[in-house]
């Protein structure tokens, strides 16, 4: 049932909800400011360091103050009921305009991020992470100003048991590989969501989906997504490697903060407003930019190394066409074609007898060693791990499988690097006790949390003495139901 008033606050009507809460719009009972008022689920409120969480994150939220984040005006409790007063923003959700549109304009997406990576830097600056980036919580005004909210709601959240099943910090689909794993987040991490945020609103999907929380979040550590580019071929090089960067798993392969990331988008722009002045712009050509918007002034270095490139491929192509118009020219040229491929034709007959049965030897023992480096790029280590154990077993002892051998020991040593982290056995063990000592009305949450450990390390044979006490617990919740 909604309420009539929360604190100070008369409510209006509910203008959104979710697992952090509800959202209403209210108006202070005295001043009349309208402003939207966060509802947090009372049962918060019993667990353990919740109070002191709440009152941390609303402190770091008062030190921000831009016009890309949702402002923070109040706090307190009603009841047994925690809520803060916030802006209201007069628009929509990402996620709402992407229901609606599917994707965005690549155009269009940047501008968004630039907004995005401005109150980001903000937020960072001040040493606030966000730690839950996702298009729900990212607001398009009418005015076109977008406004980031729900900074620190994600810690708020942070009790250890929503962590461990992925279910509070962070959204699986825009989690950053150190996230899943329980390390410690940074800016970085948010730089990672942002790079999701950005490829879901030019796709039009997360980069990694599945089925499940844990099969997202095993895609986040060992998948590989395809390229934008490969949905939306339009979209300029260097949105795409930009993209591209922002997810990489390692955070320090990423750009360095929001800072150098809004400079990189408005770089792309920059560059393709170049590009396109050399031609006449088309009005139906919707990848151009118009020569009279407004855009940040271009570096010298970039304008000269463009002019630099222009006028090198102009002397080549001149060159080139002269070359090309000589008659005696195109003649030799066919002869030394031909000529070279009698030479070709000439070596793989004579090579053919020798190299047939090295290659026949060979070749499916290269391709069984493919097939498993595909499953670790698919996100299934283990797969591959078994599918290399099965190829050294039947290679090994072959005089022509050495090179295969050598080839299976590197993947193998990538595959344990990968997966080993010294945060690991401390994360285990602790979603291991909590899920021990929730009480009987709550052994479903036990049993996720068994099974989450099972699919996330069950390939990882520095953890299999915990998974198989994850796997041993399952089975006796399972039997206790069963009774």
């Amino acid at each position: 049932m909604q309420r009539d008033r929360i604190g100070p606050y008369l409510i209006d009507k509910r203008i959104g909800a979710g697992g952090m809460g509800n959202v209403y719009l209210g108006r202070h009972a005295q001043t009349g400011a309208i402003v939207a008022v966060k509802e947090l689920p009372a049962a918060l409120a019993r667990e353990e360091g919740f109070v002191l969480r709440f009152n941390r994150e609303i402190e770091a939220m008062r030190k921000l103050s831009c016009p890309n984040i949702v402002k923070l005006f109040d706090s307190g409790t009603d009841g047994d009921i925690y809520y803060y007063a916030m802006e209201y923003v007069d628009g929509e959700t990402l996620t709402a305009r992407l229901r609606r549109e599917k994707r965005i304009p690549w155009l269009e997406a940047i501008e968004i991020s630039r907004q995005i990576c401005a109150g980001l830097k903000h937020a960072h600056d001040a040493g606030v992470i966000h730690r839950d980036l996702k298009p729900s919580n990212l607001m398009l005004g009418k005015d076109g100003i977008v406004k980031i909210t729900d900074f620190g709601v994600a810690q708020v959240f942070a009790a250890d048991r929503l962590t461990s099943t992925g279910g509070s910090i962070g959204t699986a689909e825009f989690m950053s590989p150190e996230q899943v794993i329980g390390s410690r987040v940074d800016k970085r991490s948010d730089l990672y969501s942002l790079g999701a945020v950005i490829y879901t609103m030019i796709v039009g999907q997360p980069p990694f989906m599945g089925p499940t929380a844990s099969d997202i979040m095993q895609k986040q550590r060992f998948g590989r997504f395809d390229p934008p580019k490969n949905y939306v071929p339009e979209i300029p090089s260097w949105l795409n490697d930009l993209i591209c960067q922002l997810l990489e798993k390692e955070p320090e392969k990423r750009p360095p903060d929001a800072f150098v990331t809004s400079k990189r988008l408005q770089e792309v722009i920059n560059r393709v407003r170049v590009l396109n002045s050399r031609d006449k712009p088309s009005p139906g050509d919707a990848t151009r930019i118009d020569p009279d918007t407004e855009v940040d002034p271009i570096s010298g270095t970039l304008v000269r190394d463009l002019l630099r490139l222009d006028g090198t491929g102009n002397d080549h192509t001149a060159v080139l066409t002269r070359a090309l118009s000589n008659i005696w020219v195109l003649i030799g040229t066919l002869c030394l074609m031909l000529a070279c491929a009698s030479w070709l034709f000439w070596q793989f007959n004579h090579s053919s007898d020798q190299s047939d049965q090295d290659l026949s030897e060979t070749s499916e023992a290269k391709r069984i060693y493919e097939l498993a480096r595909k499953q670790l790029r698919a996100g299934n280590p283990r797969a591959a791990l078994e599918k290399l154990n099965a190829l050294q077993a039947v290679t090994q002892g072959d005089p022509l499988g050495n090179d295969v051998l050598k080839l299976i020991e590197r993947l193998r040593r990538s595959i344990k690097k990968s997966s080993t982290s010294p945060d690991q056995i401390p994360f285990v063990e602790r979603a291991l006790a909590r899920a021990d000592e929730l009480p009987d009305n709550r052994r479903d949450e036990a049993c996720q949390i068994y099974e989450g450990i099972i699919s996330l390390y069950e390939s990882d044979p520095h953890l299999e003495t915990y998974v198989k006490t994850a796997r041993a617990k399952l089975e006796q919740e399972t039997q206790e139901k069963r009774r």
